[in-house]
């Protein structure tokens, strides 16, 4: 199967372009061959959202861009299967997993829809000025126009429309760059949206690198925000070429999670078992870092040890593998290396450490360091950390020493010591009592310090995605 760009409503095929396959992370079948979108094709895809938005989505009624949305969401929930066993073959990602990642899905553009009919502006009272009677200010919402959207491979759909859908909430256009390595799910979420309804033009999907279309899509005149999820240093680079525009940044963090000796133990080590090795700890606030008071430090260890073993490893389509492959050789090796370090320095395997292929065997390390790379960088892989503590203030002070700061959790039956705690760690979120890797798709999400800037979340990357324009009003006396 060969996919090509889709600019305008037609896809980009032509036989002289370059091309790039893509393959399946746990057996090494080939998935799909991208015909390779250039810079030119990516200068037609911004100057066709524009004049869609100045011809078409800056007029469309709310109930109408609403509509589409609960067209596409419903059509989503319909071909559930199909976009699972996508995710499962590009991206490697349990079937289990894969399908909860296009349930969530459907849930964003649902939010989406809903709240496209409550884009809201204010009255301005006026006379609160000296010299402000008799006048009346009105503050409306307006869309920005074209939006660049660049993805990762993780949660190739889910990710992917918490950029898309807000942005067609509020009337704006979007060119749209996948990760390369889970192109397939972006090429049937654009022709879906299509099926909804949706103008052409508005949803431009460009396939290729980012030097050769990225760059460009983020120093485009006509580009007015760039919404990316990504790694820290792509993120620097788009915040430093993207000019004036908008930017969200979502990039990395090493989550630490907190176990308190009054903690439900049960619960907490359950709960981060999937939170340190769901879908192979590729995800951004995978939990990475685990403090567990001394009290009860062995006792976690032991048991969390014990259920991590149970784990079953094996072919991303089978409905009881557990864990599959990381999402491709190079990475796996790179996280290999990394244990490997962490030991030399030493460093604890309790469990794991093994590498076969693209997959990293769920690892669980103890007696480790501040400088090591698997608790001072995003692992970004199976590998997690438990390390001891014996004081509210340390655990706080070393959760805090980190250059990231995007989500945390804290186990705790004391709420008084947990909200003290939560305001006290540096982070764009923290759970009580959940784990760091739970994120729901209609709360604030987004980090602070090198873990990014903006927030996600449909009601709030909505309202990044319009500007707010004062009309003023002077009435006669």
């Amino acid at each position: 199967m060969q996919i090509g760009s889709i600019i305008n409503g037609q896809e980009r095929k032509e036989d002289n372009r370059q091309t790039m396959d893509v393959f399946n992370p746990y057996n090494q079948e080939k998935v799909v061959t991208l015909m390779l979108a250039t810079k030119d094709d990516l200068n037609e895809a911004v100057e066709s959202c524009f004049e869609t938005f100045h011809n078409k989505m800056n007029h469309m009624p709310a109930h109408d861009r609403a509509d589409i949305l609960r067209r596409a969401a419903d059509l989503l929930e319909e071909r559930e299967e199909e976009f699972a066993q996508t995710i499962v073959q590009e991206a490697g990602k349990p079937i289990k997993y894969s399908k909860g990642e296009v349930q969530r899905a459907v849930q964003v553009i649902r939010f989406a829809s809903e709240l496209a009919k409550n884009i809201y502006g204010e009255v301005i009272p006026m006379d609160a000025a000296v010299g402000g009677q008799n006048r009346m200010g009105l503050v409306k919402r307006k869309p920005l126009g074209v939006v660049g959207a660049i993805t990762p491979f993780n949660f190739p759909l889910n990710l992917s429309l918490h950029k898309i859908a807000p942005a067609i909430a509020a009337g704006n256009t979007v060119v749209y760059k996948p990760a390369e390595k889970t192109p397939l799910s972006a090429y049937k979420l654009v022709r879906l949206f299509q099926q909804a309804g949706l103008p052409d033009g508005a949803l431009n999907l460009v396939l290729g690198t980012g030097k050769e279309v990225g760059e460009p899509l983020v120093q485009h005149d006509k580009v007015q925000k760039i919404t990316f999820t990504g790694s820290v240093p792509v993120g620097k680079n788009i915040r430093e070429s993207a000019g004036l525009k908008k930017v969200t940044l979502e990039l990395g963090s090493n989550s630490p999670n907190i176990i308190f000796n009054d903690a439900n133990l049960e619960e907490a080590v359950e709960g981060l078992v999937k939170g340190a090795f769901a879908f192979s700890g590729q995800v951004c606030i995978s939990a990475q870092r685990i403090y567990v008071h001394r009290d009860i430090y062995d006792t976690f260890l032991e048991k969390y040890v014990e259920l991590t073993k149970t784990l079953t490893i094996g072919n991303p389509e089978d409905e009881d593998t557990d864990f599959g492959p990381m999402i491709n050789e190079d990475e796996a090796k790179r996280a290999k290396q990394w244990i490997d370090d962490a030991v030399e320095k030493g460093a604890k395997v309790h469990t794991g450490g093994k590498r076969n292929g693209t997959i990293l065997e769920p690892t669980i390390m103890s007696d480790v360091k501040n400088d090591m790379k698997i608790i001072a960088q995003e692992v970004f892989a199976p590998i997690v950390s438990v390390m001891p503590f014996d004081s509210e203030e340390e655990v706080v002070r070393r959760s805090n020493d980190s250059i990231y700061g995007l989500q945390a959790g804290v186990f705790t039956k004391d709420m008084d010591r947990a909200f003290r705690v939560a305001d006290l760690l540096e982070m764009g979120g923290v759970w009580i009592n959940e784990i760091s890797t739970y994120r729901q798709d209609n709360h604030p999400y987004g980090g602070v310090k090198q873990s990014g800037m903006g927030k996600e979340g449909v009601k709030y990357a909505i309202e990044d995605m319009t500007e707010m324009k004062f009309i003023g009003v002077k009435l006669k006396g």
